[in-house]
């Protein structure tokens, strides 16, 4: 295993489950670990919470739960949970990291595009969704259901953790480079402080989805399962070829640029400024080696949008900036990659449900 600089590749992150320093009960299964990161699965429970919080330095979860947990609940068979809620869950995984590795951790594509606002909380942390280097302890996913009450059972994967070696964010220069190489995006790249995107709402037929607020229940097992229109209404273009994005409602729009991540590097989503408009790109989100790369099955694939709009009306025009993707190299290439021969979901994918959703 190299001792590079970088985002840690699967074989790497086998090495650590291999060693004790990734570790799970039951034990982690093979096919969790991904091209750059490693899928976390809920505990047989979780507590109904009060308020999201931090533990804080010098203090455990454990200790500082008993301030805001109001009930215990089971997920051996499954529990509903309900939108407006806060949620803590024991993950199954545990971490014993070297003094030179953190981590970072995310929901997983699945998970932000249900509005199921989810982010992992280790001891003595001080934010969330960071994992300090030699971190040696449990972690936890806080869970707040926005739009759609779920039925969660033990095992579910909603999140995931990325591990890196230093931190070794590529230049514009270097992403430039890479581009002129093997193209980053279908035509002209428009880097400035990582590799910006835009909104596509071109086209005659639906351009995106709002999310209807007061659906039934959606059973987080269940895949290629629900009705998109019994929870989904289609987005189309209004006057002037722009959409009106309404005060606190969900979106799931679609990048105008086809992109790929290079299998030596590794990539995330962040969300514009503020000072974009009243409203952002709802989850960062992780893309792994051989996103839309032609290794990997790919030509190019589309990101998808999670969007909400806050305080005012919005109204989004095709080709606005909503967000950018910060890359990442990889300590070495990872020996699998994103794409249909691990199963990957969204490999090529245009404007894309979550999915639990049937296609078409």
């Amino acid at each position: 295993m190299t001792d590079r600089v970088g985002v840690l590749p699967s074989q790497a992150l086998r090495a650590f489950v291999a060693s004790g320093a990734l570790s799970g009960d039951p034990p982690i299964r093979a096919d969790q670990v991904q091209p750059a990161s490693l899928d976390l699965r809920l505990g047989p429970k979780a507590w109904r919470v009060r308020a999201s919080f931090l533990p804080g330095a010098g203090r455990t979860v454990a200790e500082r739960l008993p301030d805001f947990a109001m009930h215990e609940i089971d997920l051996r068979e499954g529990a509903a949970l309900e939108t407006g809620c806060v949620y803590l869950a024991p993950l199954m995984e545990r971490l014993r990291l070297p003094a030179d590795v953190s981590g970072v951790a995310n929901a997983k594509s699945s998970t932000g595009r249900l509005d199921l606002f989810t982010r992992v909380i280790t001891d003595r942390g001080v934010e969330f969704d960071r994992v300090e280097a030699g971190y040696d302890g449990p972690l936890y996913a806080e869970i707040s259901p926005r739009t759609f009450s779920v039925l969660a059972r033990a095992g579910a994967r909603l999140t995931q953790v990325r591990l890196r070696r230093g931190r070794a964010r590529l230049t514009d220069a270097q992403l430039a480079a890479i581009h002129d190489a093997s193209g980053l995006v279908d035509g002209a790249a428009t880097i400035d402080d990582g590799l910006a995107f835009s909104v596509d709402l071109s086209g005659d037929g639906p351009i995106g989805w709002r999310a209807k607020p007061y659906s039934a229940l959606i059973d987080l097992d269940k895949v290629d399962f629900y009705a998109p229109l019994d929870f989904w209404e289609p987005v189309r273009r209004g006057p002037g070829g722009c959409v009106i994005l309404d005060p606190g409602a969900f979106y799931i729009l679609m990048s105008r640029e086809s992109v790929h991540i290079p299998p030596d590097c590794a990539a995330e989503m962040t969300p514009y400024l503020a000072v974009a408009g009243e409203f952002r790109v709802h989850y960062a989100g992780f893309f792994d080696p051989g996103f839309g790369h032609a290794a990997a099955g790919g030509a190019g694939s589309r990101g998808v949008l999670e969007v909400r709009c806050h305080e005012a009306p919005f109204a989004l025009e095709h080709g606005q900036r909503v967000g950018r993707l910060v890359y990442e190299p990889m300590a070495e290439r990872p020996d699998i990659l994103y794409g249909a021969t691990i199963g990957s979901t969204y490999q090529a994918q245009g404007l894309r449900l979550s999915k639990h959703f049937r296609a078409g």
